[in-house]
């Protein structure tokens, strides 16, 4: 049964659904799903589960980082180079120390407000589906971490600043870009952006989409390893079956209560996932070979 992830270094101008078609066809399965949507022309860490994998992918860390330039002077309808320019300006003399100063303020846990054009939901509608249908969107703030935010580079003649952001899941890296420019007092949009970690994987993993037209395929990443970053519960033989049929589990009481946990059999191969529900009592919430 074939059952992982895969992490594509995936191409500007592919969406990420397409990725996902590309990589079912090469391994021939129809369960197939990404983690972590990617715009268009966004690259980089792309990480795909195969087969069982799909289930897998609520429990993977949501964290990710990213490298990305900032064009200053610059107001987009899509907070990036790929929407219709709304205002343009010249940007102020500035030092790294400058820079830093306004960095500053978006440490931390922070309210941002997605782009206009982004796949938050407006009354059960895409923001982007109504953006590009010329109709209004004003999206609320809401609260996100970043954890590193470092200026990489500054170049003043072109306006141009390169970052290095690591975020929680639902930062939107345009938005910072927007917010930045308009602390600065002159506006600003995302240039170029390029993901270099997301779910737990990074780029030193990842494949290119040429890998997956030759042979042998590319290996998939152990599920149990993706998930090393929780605790693990190894079943005694005498309990297989039981889980099997979907029954509660004794467990380390030392756990807190809604902790998730790797289910692993006698073989120590990965058996699925649970939660524990009170101290020492497990809930299984995913089980594979299931009895019944």
């Amino acid at each position: 049964m074939t059952c992982g992830f895969l992490v594509l270094d995936k191409p500007a101008g592919l969406s990420s659904h397409s990725c996902v078609s590309r990589v079912r066809r090469a391994y021939g399965l129809k369960r197939v799903g990404h983690g972590g949507t990617l715009d268009p022309a966004v690259t980089g860490v792309l990480p795909i589960a195969l087969g069982p994998a799909t289930r897998l992918l609520p429990y993977l860390s949501g964290d990710k980082t990213y490298r990305g330039v900032v064009q200053l002077g610059l107001c987009t309808s899509s907070d990036d180079l790929e929407g219709e320019v709304l205002q343009q300006q010249a940007w102020p003399q500035l030092s790294p120390a400058d820079l830093e100063q306004a960095l500053q303020a978006f440490r931390g846990t922070i309210q941002q407000r997605p782009p206009a054009v982004s796949a938050v939901h407006v009354n059960g509608e895409r923001a982007y589906k109504l953006a590009r249908e010329g109709r209004s969107v004003e999206l609320a703030p809401r609260p996100i971490t970043i954890e590193r935010l470092q200026l990489q580079g500054w170049d003043q003649e072109q306006g141009r600043l390169e970052l290095e952001v690591a975020c929680s899941a639902g930062t939107y890296i345009r938005a910072l870009a927007r917010d930045l420019g308009a602390a600065l007092g002159c506006g600003g949009c995302l240039a170029s952006l390029r993901r270099t970690e997301a779910l737990g994987f990074s780029l030193d993993q990842a494949v290119s989409l040429e890998q997956l037209e030759q042979e042998p395929l590319p290996a998939l990443v152990d599920p149990l390893n993706a998930l090393a970053h929780l605790p693990r519960h190894a079943l005694p033989e005498e309990q297989l079956q039981g889980w099997r049929c979907g029954r509660m589990q004794a467990c380390d009481p030392s756990w807190p209560s809604e902790a998730a946990v790797v289910v692993v059999d006698p073989e120590g191969s990965l058996a699925g996932m649970a939660r524990v529900q009170e101290p020492g009592r497990l809930q299984p919430r995913l089980v594979l070979e299931a009895a019944g």
